[in-house]
């Protein structure tokens, strides 16, 4: 009788950890994550010099591609139609090829050259993508007497953005790929299929080379899949965030021959679902080629991408090694893989894939996924009704009571849920009404106050306030924790039983919280530990620590690419994105640790902690600490057209309605109005109304990309000076018939700078059915204004093209449709005159203004 009373005492003792203990468990997870997870993210070999290859034979030279990238830098911006880029860089390609040949195995290799030039359009989103001349320098390196016709590709491009050197977009890859094609014809590497390198040398314009090569090249038919290399900043790890698809066996190939890993299946999902506000030559390839492969991409100091801040001089040294090592081993595994034979036959569905701290890959077909995944929540069901049905006998308790517990406490921890991520959205709801969106852009360690904090003080204090008013009755305070995190659990199995109904393969990195955390209930229950006050603690937090680090990992990560992304995004709400994504991963590593904190004495004061670090955080977001540009490092990035403007009428004669001229000024961010008071304050310059926005097509604004179009809102036109005219692109009519009463072709031709677009808008009731381009958006029916963007890079011969209307009516008086030109010269400072330069000057240092002049005409027809 004594013995089971003495039982019964210890089962119910409440007895709590000393508060001044707290601090040190908080600390420990911060140190992990520290002194562990950051510094496995960053981590890379060593550069290997040309001394190395002395003793090392057949290695891949990082020194090499950096002297080599430095050498391409300093060309400058490579813009599609300027003489860097159709030149000089073109030379510079076929000089360090020739090198490589002339220091090959000619006894081993045919290597083949060639510099493609090519003209055609395709419909990229709702955009007709027009190209002339471009060009595409091209290397075939085949066995001798191959056994097989089938090729890998391995592309990246060469061009860059205006303003750009494009040192990381994405000359950093064209280097690797000339070392990986050095050492692979310099030794005796085997080689059983044929390797294409794709020097493409129009990505930017957008994808209009990787476009002329897949569809016009004669190589390009025996092309079985392709390695994609591209970037989204300035060195780093690269990572491969899309494959595929529907191809595993190239993954087998990433696994088992990549050095250094950094993958997921999460980056794929939210890229393929237009999370990630980017493409690449890799859609290409999948949509006209119809083949697989795979796409990575460096995503390191994303600030940089796209700016004139894009340098040699930033890229981390240790970069060349740890990407080339990836891509030569990874190139030479393709190289002899049987499947490049017949790739179709081994297409068996999509892959799950990601590292564990770059310390290793796994990878697993999806179906496989699947059973996991339903063998995993079954056991955590199993398990949780286990562990309660057994805790009646440990507790004297009846089993119903234990359950109604156990929902009590459920319920406690969806309303902690509920809570937490509440707070979040209308932290983020509020900073973004009051103009303080984005004061983590340049500050990350914002995010851990404003949004972390808010997750832990509302997973934690509602539990906290539960288990201080029942000490006198209920369950034991370790069993009342546990059955708490049990129900968290419970919610995630939910979750993922969901995830997987909807074929959503991210649903394995809820497994991993679930499954790790049903283990240590394992643990605890073959040790008889939880039936301990505390010792039961021991197996929890061993079998949290890999969890821990793997999401704050993947919370590390997704930082590093989707903070500087949203300096380019203008339409959504910023805060709510990351704050979102923020509580999405904090549900994952913290309410199997915050809890834990109520073992605490004061545990209400400790989680309390949390809710006033949140507010300090929010008084910090109005303050200059967390202003969120900074010079160089992390700007506020706007475009500027010194423009001028013809609006024509609608008459015989094209009579002139409207001309002006002035600055066409394009925010980008969430802050379009952050350079108003320094701009238009205490100046002659002011913000035109918006009055051509009932008029003109795209307001009467010099739209350069399809992206411009979905910031026409936030744009703006500030009346100037003229800018120079004699780039203007021209509009003659060729031609004008009808084919029947009811149908009525137009002959046009458009000739002017190397980047135009052009809008085309039908009127009184017409219908464009037929014209000279590619008929897709026309059978998709895409609504009007339709947009036709041309560029060319050598020949600048006009653009000739039809354009066919119908309408219902016989009458074919007035104006049939509406076309808007604007031309753009993008590369060629010396025409920026001075007006230009001084409106350019009153910028903020903090912000970073791509410029160029450019024009717009409009006709009715």
């Amino acid at each position: 009788m004594n013995s089971k009373y003495e039982n019964m005492k210890i089962i119910y003792n409440r007895s709590k950890i000393g508060w001044y203990w707290a601090p040190l468990f908080v600390a420990f997870w911060f140190l992990l994550y520290y002194l562990v997870v950051v510094p496995s993210f960053h981590s890379m070999p060593p550069l290997k010099t040309v001394q190395d290859e002395l003793q090392q034979p057949g290695q891949f030279i990082g020194e090499r591609a950096e002297g080599t990238l430095l050498r391409l830098s300093k060309i400058g911006p490579k813009v599609v139609g300027s003489a860097a880029n159709e030149q000089v860089v073109v030379q510079f390609l076929l000089s360090e090829i020739n090198d490589i040949i002339d220091g090959g195995r000619d006894d081993l290799y045919d290597i083949e050259k060639d510099v493609q030039i090519a003209s055609g359009n395709y419909l990229l989103w709702s955009m007709v993508n027009v190209y002339q001349s471009v060009q595409n320098v091209v290397v075939k390196v085949s066995p001798k007497n191959p056994t097989t016709e089938a090729a890998l590709l391995i592309n990246s491009h060469f061009d860059s953005v205006p303003g750009s050197s494009g040192a990381g977009d994405a000359g950093m890859m064209c280097v690797i790929m000339l070392e990986v094609l050095r050492v692979i014809t310099k030794y005796e590497t085997p080689l059983t299929n044929t390797l294409i390198f794709l020097f493409n040398g129009a990505e930017e314009n957008p994808l209009q080379g990787s476009h002329a090569f897949i569809t016009q090249h004669p190589w390009a038919m025996n092309v079985r899949a392709v390695v994609n290399l591209d970037s989204a900043g300035s060195g780093g790890r690269e990572i491969l965030f899309q494959s595929g698809p529907d191809h595993p066996w190239l993954m087998k190939y990433y696994g088992k021959h990549i050095s250094h890993p950094f993958a997921s299946t999460i980056g794929e999902e939210l890229f393929q679902n237009g999370f990630i506000p980017s493409e690449t030559d890799y859609r290409i390839f999948r949509d006209f080629g119809k083949i697989p492969g795979l796409d990575m991409a460096h995503t390191l100091n994303g600030y940089v991408y796209h700016t004139k801040y894009d340098r040699f001089n930033i890229i981390p040294r240790r970069t060349y090694q740890l990407t080339g090592d990836n891509v030569l081993g990874l190139i030479k595994g393709l190289a002899n893989a049987p499947e490049l034979e017949n790739p179709d036959k081994y297409a068996e569905g999509h892959m799950i894939f990601f590292d564990v701290l770059g310390w290793f890959f796994i990878y697993y077909p999806e179906h496989v996924g699947v059973i996991i995944n339903i063998c995993v929540c079954v056991l955590v069901l199993a398990t949780i009704v286990v562990y309660i049905w057994s805790m009646a006998s440990n507790t004297g308790m009846f089993r119903r009571r234990i359950f109604a517990k156990f929902g009590i406490l459920a319920a406690l921890q969806l309303c902690g849920v509920l809570l937490s991520v509440g707070l979040v959205i209308c932290i983020a709801l509020f900073l973004d009404a009051v103009g303080l969106s984005m004061a983590w852009y340049s500050q990350t360690w914002m995010i851990f106050g404003l949004y972390f904090c808010p997750m832990f003080f509302g997973l934690g204090i509602l539990p906290a306030i539960y288990f201080s008013r029942t000490k006198e009755h209920g369950l034991p305070l370790g069993y009342g924790i546990q059955l708490l995190m049990h129900s968290h659990c419970l919610i995630l199995t939910a979750i993922t039983i969901i995830m997987i109904c909807f074929n959503v393969r991210s649903a394995f990195i809820l497994l991993i919280c679930i499954g790790f955390y049903t283990l240590s209930v394992l643990l605890n229950m073959a040790t008889c530990a939880h039936k301990t006050n505390f010792l039961w603690l021991i197996p929890h937090c061993l079998c949290q620590l890999l969890p821990f680090m793997f999401y704050t990992y993947c919370c590390y990560a997704s930082y590093v690419v989707l903070v500087p992304m949203q300096g380019r995004e203008s339409g959504s709400n910023p805060d709510l994105l990351i704050g979102v994504y923020t509580a999405l991963f904090c549900l994952l590593l913290s309410p199997f640790i915050i809890p834990l904190l109520c073992l605490f004495r004061k545990s209400k004061t400790i989680i309390s902690l949390f809710g006033i670090c949140t507010l300090v955080f929010i008084i910090l977001a109005a303050t200059p600490v967390a202003f969120p540009y900074v010079e160089k490092t992390a700007v506020q990035r706007f475009f500027a057209v010194h423009t001028t403007r013809t609006f024509h009428n609608a008459d015989a004669a094209h009579s002139v309605n409207h001309t002006d001229s002035g600055y066409f000024v394009m925010p980008v961010d969430r802050h379009p109005n952050s350079v108003d008071s320094i701009l238009f304050e205490g100046t002659n310059l002011t913000k035109a109304d918006r009055s051509t926005c009932d008029t003109e097509i795209m307001c009467g604004f010099p739209i350069y990309s399809s992206r411009w179009v979905k910031a026409v809102d936030n744009s703006y036109w500030v009346p100037g000076p003229e800018p120079n005219k004699d780039y203007l692109p021209t509009l003659r009519i060729i031609n004008k018939e009808s084919t029947s009463r009811t149908n009525i072709i137009f002959t046009l031709e458009v000739a002017g700078p190397d980047h135009v677009s052009i809008f085309i808008e039908p009127l009184q009731g017409a219908k464009l059915v037929d014209w000279t381009f590619t008929k897709e958006p026309l059978e998709k029916s895409l609504p009007p204004p339709h947009y036709v963007y041309w560029s060319y890079a050598l020949d600048p011969t006009p653009m000739r093209f039809n354009l066919e209307f119908e309408q219902n009516s016989e009458d074919w008086s007035g104006a049939t449709f509406r076309v808007a030109i604007m031309g753009h010269r993008i590369h060629d400072d010396m025409f920026i005159d001075k007006d230009f330069r001084e409106f350019l000057a009153r910028f903020p240092p903090w912000a970073h203004v791509n410029s160029w002049i450019g024009s717009y005409n409009s006709w009715q027809l």
